[in-house]
């Protein structure tokens, strides 16, 4: 089985050594997403503008590679403050749809950039 890089101007350019995501078969690996818009790189201001970004460049990248966020069966979540966590799960319900996927969330002291929230996850593309 071949790999395929994914990759979309609708999500940041890698700020590293990684590619938006690779899709191996039916299966997706997105990178790790944090708040920057893709058009100007600049990382948006605010937890809540942070994590809508967060999803919106997830979303992105997902649809790139021909799937939806709603393809997701594994997302980790990474918080600078855990004070979030309620935020992040209402924001999440906007972008994703029952059944979620499997979700671990957890508190770290930095992130790239100062951001307050990253995102990556794992999709199982069936149609």
């Amino acid at each position: 089985m071949s790999k395929q890089i994914i990759q979309t101007n609708g999500a940041p350019a890698a700020i590293g050594t990684y590619s938006q995501a690779v899709k191996v078969g039916r299966t997706v690996y997105l990178s790790g997403q944090i708040g920057l818009d893709p058009t100007t790189m600049q990382m948006v201001e605010g937890i809540e503008a942070q994590v809508h970004r967060v999803f919106s460049n997830l979303k992105a990248v997902a649809e790139a590679a021909n799937g939806s966020l709603n393809d997701t069966v594994k997302l980790n979540v990474f918080l600078t403050d855990l004070a979030h966590f309620a935020l992040v799960n209402t924001i999440m319900a906007e972008y994703f749809s029952q059944p979620y996927p499997a979700r671990a969330a957890v508190g770290v002291a930095s992130l790239p950039r100062n951001a307050l929230v990253e995102a990556d996850g794992v999709l199982v593309i069936l149609d």
